[in-house]
């Protein structure tokens, strides 16, 4: 337990006061959110994890839920499943009606205990793809593009830029190779068979910085056609350097979501060393959006300047969408209990499939959760590097979306 103090951000310690069993204070709602600020994808966590807490702290200074504060606890895991397990049973006794889990394995690992304590649970854009089927899993929700639809996305997108044309065509898969990016596999060999290319996978073993010997293979023995790369951490950076070092062009690469960051391209060495580079979102990229501009002006008020994760945008405007889509769903709960802030994590699971037509001002896709679909219609958008920032390069898309829906169908037999 002795790293649960890591990176705990929460209210101060409980005032004197009424408190509830659960230990929330009465009228306080309680959220629970995982993050890796310290770990190997704390390139990640130090910018998406800020961006929960201002939204959250935007709604509180607006009133809250229907005039209910919410208090958010943060535990730093370090990428790391005990720490996680562990943070989940502190969240759970602080009476948290929602937890934002971090990772893949931590995702595996705490969806039992998701669905015996009726608490929901978020894994947007990782985690298990088959719990897009609501119905099967009733409290875990990914809210974003599963794995399989960023690996049907990312092959479609590919058949595109080889001119319509992917029978025959080599495509190389590169990826971390730990749980979250052996998870698009199932998918990836789906649409090799039924497109008839030729997929090669490439494993980089954690934490993702010695990847020299399968980028050389990639580029100059396999002379992939397209490469589509799963890697996050540090490993995105890496990958950037060594595919240019062996004369490889990045616009014949897109990477899955988290190899798709600003802080991604500054460690490769900034946006000139990117050029071309294709990487998907499932949050819109960029500053262009009404609720920064209302970050900004609520840290403005208080006499501060914006905080500098805000320049991050792509996992700062992520840890925005963990937030609004959490405090969607118990504002939903919350009115549907006449006002009261004594909601459930049942009466909270209830309030996700009850979002629709949820964009958060345009920067998501229209989102539309269902007791049926707790992905929200595997929706993404591809971005390419092009100057100093991310450029679109598609509209929102959806990749071989029957094909994706089969195969949770038939995982889930």
């Amino acid at each position: 337990m002795r790293r649960l103090g890591i990176g705990l951000v929460a209210a101060t310690a409980l005032a004197a006061g009424a408190i509830q069993a659960g230990g929330a204070m009465a009228g306080e709602i309680v959220v629970g959110i995982q993050c890796d600020r310290t770990g190997p994808t704390q390139t990640v966590g130090t910018f998406l994890c800020p961006g929960y807490h201002d939204y959250v702290k935007l709604v509180n200074s607006k009133g809250g839920i229907e005039g209910h504060t919410v208090r958010v606890l943060e535990i730093d895991h370090e990428y790391k499943v005990p720490p996680g397990m562990e943070a989940y049973q502190r969240m759970k006794s602080e009476g948290a009606v929602v937890v934002g889990i971090y990772g893949t394995p931590h995702t595996q690992a705490l969806t039992p205990l998701l669905h015996e304590d009726k608490i929901p649970g978020t894994s947007p854009g990782f985690g298990s793809a088959a719990a897009a089927d609501g119905k099967k899993y009733p409290y875990l929700f990914p809210i974003a593009a599963t794995y399989w639809s960023q690996g049907a996305a990312a092959v479609a997108f590919a058949k595109q830029q080889l001119d319509g044309v992917i029978k025959g065509k080599k495509i190389a898969y590169i990826y971390y190779d730990n749980p979250a990016g052996r998870e698009p596999l199932p998918i990836l060999h789906k649409l090799a068979e039924k497109e008839g290319f030729q997929l090669k996978e490439f494993a980089i073993p954690p934490p993702g910085v010695e990847m020299k010997v399968q980028v050389q293979d990639i580029a100059r023995r396999y002379r992939a056609d397209f490469v589509i790369n799963h890697l996050f951490g540090k490993a995105p950076s890496v990958a950037l350097n060594e595919f240019t070092r062996n004369g490889y062009p990045l616009n014949k690469m897109v990477g899955f979501v988290w190899a798709a960051g600003e802080s991604n391209i500054m460690g490769a060495g900034g946006w000139s060393k990117a050029q071309g580079y294709y990487c998907m979102q499932f949050a819109g990229a960029g500053s262009k959006f009404q609720v920064l501009d209302d970050i900004k002006a609520m840290y403005k008020a208080e006499g501060k300047d914006a905080p500098s994760e805000m320049d991050s945008t792509v996992y700062y405007n992520r840890g925005l969408l963990a937030a609004a889509l959490h405090l969607k769903a118990i504002e939903n709960a919350v009115k549907a209990k006449g006002g009261s802030a004594d909601v459930t994590g049942a009466e909270v699971r209830d309030g996700f499939e009850q979002i629709k037509d949820f964009s958060l001002g345009g920067m998501l896709p229209p989102m539309n959760i269902t007791p049926e679909d707790h992905e929200g219609g595997g929706w993404v958008q591809i971005f390419q590097v092009k100057g100093d920032g991310f450029v679109p390069a598609t509209d929102w898309i959806q990749g071989y979306r029957d094909t994706v829906l089969a195969l949770v169908e038939e995982h889930n037999k």
